[in-house]
């Protein structure tokens, strides 16, 4: 597979897991830059050993994978991840995504808290910005947690499964800003079994058990 400058990650022959039986098996694709990509498919596919492979978490055993980006990948994990009682506010939340840029032990710039306020705004959470996120629904934590990433500024966004389990608002919400950082030129990733989600990305990278597709071409497919 050829890497072209409009790719921002060109996966070939990869193969990928935990332990000695991989959960992905010579998986080749490539992510278009400046897109939406959904990676899609059945339960126990691989859709978030893949995600997890973009990310760097995932240990690659064979292939490789080429990650054309600037920036450390900015993830978003499901909110269920994060545990409940974790005692931060969501400013506090929403500014961790400075110390990508800026390490943990940095004070952090005026310039920081502005791009905070701005993500906070974005998201639709300034007037929650003093509650504790643990005293949030679901969808607001979610949207918390993707407040935090797009603080980071990376040009690389990926998300696990972002809208399951939300109410109807807070996917539309998240399913806007996805389309929005997008369009400005950020690579983004998600992994989704969600029909609607898969329908409004721009491409498509389809897994079953471990493999793309039959039937598909080793490729993203576009969407017209």
């Amino acid at each position: 597979m050829q890497h072209t400058e409009d790719s921002a990650i060109t996966i070939e022959r990869l193969t990928a897991g935990y332990g000695a039986t991989p959960v992905l098996t010579e998986v080749s694709a490539t992510i278009p830059r400046g897109r939406v990509t959904a990676i899609v498919g059945p339960n126990g596919s691989g859709k978030s050993t893949l995600l997890g492979v973009l990310a760097g978490t995932v240990p690659i055993q064979a292939g490789r994978m080429t990650r054309n980006t600037t920036r450390r990948p900015a993830i978003v994990v499901q909110h269920t991840a994060i545990p409940p009682t974790l005692p931060l506010t969501v400013r506090d939340t929403v500014a961790m995504g400075r110390w990508a840029r800026r390490g943990p032990w940095r004070r952090l710039t005026r310039a920081d808290r502005a791009i905070t306020h701005a993500c906070l705004e974005r998201m639709d959470l300034t007037a929650l910005a003093t509650r504790r996120l643990d005293t949030l629904s679901g969808g607001q934590r979610q949207r918390a947690l993707l407040a935090q990433a797009l603080a980071q500024e990376s040009d690389l966004l990926l998300l696990d499964e972002p809208a399951t389990g939300l109410d109807a608002d807070s996917q539309a919400a998240i399913a806007q800003v996805l389309t929005e950082v997008g369009a400005a030129g950020v690579t983004v990733v998600q992994a989704t079994h969600d029909p609607a989600e898969a329908a409004r990305a721009d491409h498509l990278v389809t897994l079953a058990e471990g493999r793309i597709a039959a039937g598909r071409p080793g490729e993203v497919g576009a969407r017209s």
